[in-house]
């Protein structure tokens, strides 16, 4: 290790569960030995996403969950499932949730690595169905037993402070002062917190799918 990470502002990142996933390329090409495991962390989304939100934080969340659903007390298999997302990428934030599931799962859009011969593939198993558009819904698939189920987040339910939307334009427009930067980012960080954490009722429904 050399020592250095990141020091982050939060410290309720580091009690957030992590995921963890079994990845046969990684076995294969040497990255892991064959008995380890891809560990996810909160942090790992963020770094990815650049920011903390509600989004990131729900599509953490979302993943978790259906992860869980799939696979129960097995060790879920990176690479081996799909995600579709109901609704095109422009749609609400479904283009920088879909990063967050594509990041832990590997399921991949067509950007996505094309595999060695017919094994672990990971392009085009990560698709926007916008046929189907539904506000903040994803199926996931296991590709062993095709067994589906559907996640849908609810940010809606997260509850948000009355001035918070008036902090949030004086910080956008540049007429906060420190002390209202520090209280608007103490609450929107507090409604991360409700997301990791489930702090208001109703924000995921779980459906497993025939």
């Amino acid at each position: 290790m050399c020592g250095i990470s990141t020091k982050w502002k939060q410290a309720f990142y580091d009690e957030v569960e992590p995921i963890r996933l079994k990845d046969p390329l990684a076995v294969f090409l040497g990255a892991i030995d064959e008995n380890e495991e891809f560990i996810f962390t909160y942090e790992d989304a963020v770094k990815l996403a650049g920011h903390s939100c509600p989004a990131v934080s729900g599509a953490y969340k979302i993943t978790q969950k259906a992860l869980h659903a799939l696979y129960g007390n097995e060790t879920p298999l990176r690479g081996g499932l799909s995600v579709r997302v109901l609704g095109s990428i422009d749609n609400g934030a479904n283009g920088p949730i879909s990063q967050v599931i594509s990041l832990i799962t590997g399921a991949a859009p067509e950007t996505g690595f094309a595999g060695l011969g017919n094994s672990f593939i990971r392009k085009n198993k990560l698709i926007f169905d916008e046929k189907n558009e539904e506000a903040n819904a994803f199926v996931f698939t296991r590709d062993d037993n095709k067994k589906s189920v559907k996640v849908t987040y609810h940010p809606e339910n997260v509850p948000a402070d009355e001035d918070m939307h008036e902090l949030f334009t004086k910080c956008i427009v540049g007429t906060a002062n420190e002390k209202q930067k520090e209280r608007f980012k103490e609450m929107w960080q507090k409604r991360v917190r409700c997301v990791l954490f489930e702090e208001a009722k109703g924000l995921f429904t779980v459906e497993k799918l025939d």
